[in-house]
């Protein structure tokens, strides 16, 4: 009994014995391995389409592998030197063809590398997302070679944009504790300067109204002077007492205000807290960008995909490449979606070391890791897969990863540096301010009103 197979459809049937039937099968075969039987496909050209998308460059650098312009298009670097290892191991002659979009399907017609593969132009392609089921009607997906995420990178917004930081240097018990003090001193204050003015008043005492001991106690929180004082040994001890306790907490409180305009707040960790946040979205100006975000229907992603692509006449899109996109990230308020890769490694080239403590990202595809595709019914099917994870286990797949990706900027240490206070920042003072105005001018127009009301009435009285 023989095995027979052809390495291409142009070679010539090769036998190979598989054993002798005598009442029973003796299998005579080296190895029962389809793999190791089949390996050696003699020479066949084998193509692969690579895709590029960050610079033309990439034509010349990627079959040298001299692992110049790291920068542009890192996946298709990485699976080229993986298959070519591939297909030394299966003895294929090693062919390259280049694509400038992965591929996806209008008017029924297929584009970019998914096209090279349907119509027999490749046998595999670059490392692609599983995230459109079209294309499992013309394509195989065998094994991850270049590992990469599709995230939104940005940092997180201080944390003065989303809290009022005026209230958070004291917890809740604090500021109960120094309200209660507050009453008691002023309790306290009206009490003695009552027993003052009894025996005696003086032009900068303290009337024994309540009035003046509110005044006197709001002057101490704020860390102001009052005009008015006690005159008598206990008033005066009250009064420097309360006015000691509360410089130690103000000390206290504006320590930790200092540190509070400079932390970063944890405020966006999902995808609803980003579409609801107010951080400006864009996207990296390469073609899966420009289709992804009309993939998914639910609320959340329709309403990023419309911050990113506004619909015509609506506004201008959101793309940007990869310097001005990771720029934006540095000054803030700005969410840039694009393989993170490239954008750490511009990162780690642009960024201080401060400004990486920040970064964060939120996934919009949340989709699987990306596989090498490979034409539908490819009789290299399993050739491929095999070889894929022979790689892949030997570690050789991982060493070509770590050379060329550059992984998440870390934060050594968080370095202290000047950080300029914005109107932002102060919106709950300013806020205050309006508010205490407003209430000033309406106590004004009260006391003007009631003053005319009993001028009017004593008037009335005399006649």
């Amino acid at each position: 009994m023989f095995e027979l197979h052809k390495p291409s459809l142009n070679w010539s049937m090769i036998s190979t014995p598989r054993g002798y039937f005598n009442g029973t099968f003796y299998d005579t075969r080296t190895h029962r391995e389809h793999y190791r039987r089949r390996k050696n496909v003699m020479g066949h050209p084998l193509t692969m389409s690579n895709v590029i998308q960050d610079s033309n460059t990439t034509q010349y650098h990627l079959p040298l592998e001299n692992r110049q312009e790291l920068q542009f298009d890192t996946i298709a670097k990485i699976c080229w030197m993986d298959v070519k290892l591939v297909f030394q191991m299966l003895n294929a002659t090693p062919r390259y063809i280049f694509s400038h979009r992965w591929g996806y399907k209008q008017n029924g017609q297929w584009s970019g590398m998914i096209n090279d593969l349907h119509t027999g132009r490749a046998d595999l392609g670059t490392n692609c997302l599983i995230n459109n089921k079209e294309r499992l009607d013309v394509v195989t997906y065998t094994d991850m070679v270049a590992p990469f995420r599709v995230r939104f990178v940005f940092r997180q917004p201080p944390l003065s944009y989303v809290s009022n930081i005026f209230s958070l240097p004291f917890s809740t018990s604090v500021w109960v504790a120094i309200f209660v003090i507050s009453v008691v001193s002023t309790a306290s204050l009206y009490l003695a300067s009552k027993w003052e003015a009894s025996l005696g008043t003086s032009p900068t005492q303290l009337d024994g109204s309540v009035g003046d001991a509110l005044l006197l106690t709001m002057s101490a929180v704020s860390q102001q002077g009052c005009f008015f004082e006690p005159i008598k040994f206990s008033g005066r001890v009250m009064t420097w007492v309360f006015f000691a306790a509360l410089m130690l907490l103000y000390a206290a409180y504006s320590a930790n205000i200092v540190v509070l305009l400079q932390a970063p707040s944890n405020s966006i960790r999902t995808l609803a807290q980003l579409a609801a946040s107010t951080v400006t979205l864009a996207a990296n100006d390469v073609d899966y960008n420009h289709f992804v975000f009309s993939l998914y229907k639910d609320p959340d992603r329709v309403r990023i995909y419309k911050r990113v692509d506004p619909e015509k006449g609506k506004g201008k899109g959101q793309f940007y490449d990869i310097n001005e996109g990771v720029e934006r990230i540095r000054q803030g308020l700005f969410a840039f979606h694009s393989i993170v890769e490239p954008v750490y490694r511009r990162i780690e080239e642009t960024f201080l070391e401060m400004e990486k403590c920040d970064l964060a990202e939120v996934d919009f595809m949340n989709g699987f890791d990306p596989f090498i595709p490979v034409k539908k019914d490819s009789p290299y099917l399993e050739l491929m897969r095999v070889a894929f994870k022979q790689i892949r286990e030997a570690g050789v797949q991982s060493a070509l990863v770590r050379r060329v990706h550059v992984p998440k900027p870390r934060c050594a240490s968080e370095v202290s540096a000047f950080s300029s206070v914005g109107v932002r920042d102060l919106k709950p003072v300013l806020l205050f301010m309006l508010y205490g105005i407003a209430a000033s001018v309406a106590i004004a127009v009260i006391e003007i009103l009631i003053f005319k009301l009993h001028r009017q009435r004593r008037f009335q009285l005399r006649r």
